[in-house]
């Protein structure tokens, strides 16, 4: 019986930490991609989700409580990454999306969000949302519209009375 490394147990550890820990794991493959377009892209992966890279990570993706869809043989082939994303999901997929763009090589394969299987359509149409402060801005202004419209007809019907009435003594004084 072989001995397990310390660095393939803290690598597994740190994998099921970020899996029960994290909402969504998205996963792409970077197959190709030179050293420094690798380097490029964890920098950036850093901003928003912290990003493993191994074959001890599909290792343990492959017999982690994911869906089956996500774990399946084509899923995690090839030099496989991992984005564990704990907020905007959406910000996410558009990192992606525009790193893959700039870098053809880049595969987005698709993710899990809430132990539910994203597709790479999925991920295309998170991608195409606002972020998440500009959806709350547009929440909120969608509230605050009838309330300003409502304001502005309970200030209309006295500044109408005060404009009759000014109207009304300018023509009685003439």
């Amino acid at each position: 019986m072989s001995k397990v490394q310390p660095a393939k147990v803290a690598t597994i550890d740190e994998v099921k930490s970020r899996i029960a820990t994290s909402s969504t794991a998205v996963v792409t493959e970077y197959r190709g991609l030179t050293v420094a377009q690798i380097s490029t892209f964890d920098a950036s992966c850093a901003r928003w989700a912290p990003t493993t890279r191994s074959s001890r990570t599909r290792w343990f993706a492959a017999r982690s409580p994911v869906p089956t869809s996500s774990r399946s043989p084509s899923f995690l082939v090839g030099p496989t990454a991992i984005a564990f994303v704990d907020g905007d999901v959406s910000a996410v997929a558009k990192a992606l999306r525009d790193f893959a763009r700039e870098t053809p090589k880049l595969i987005v394969k698709g993710g899990v969000v809430d132990g539910k299987p994203l597709s790479m359509k999925d991920l295309s149409a998170l991608a195409d949302l606002p972020s998440r402060d500009v959806l709350l801005a547009q929440i909120a202004g969608l509230l605050a519209s009838p309330l300003r419209t409502m304001a502005g007809l309970l200030k209309a019907v006295p500044q109408n009375f005060a404009y009759g009435l000014s109207a009304l003594i300018e023509a009685k004084a003439a």
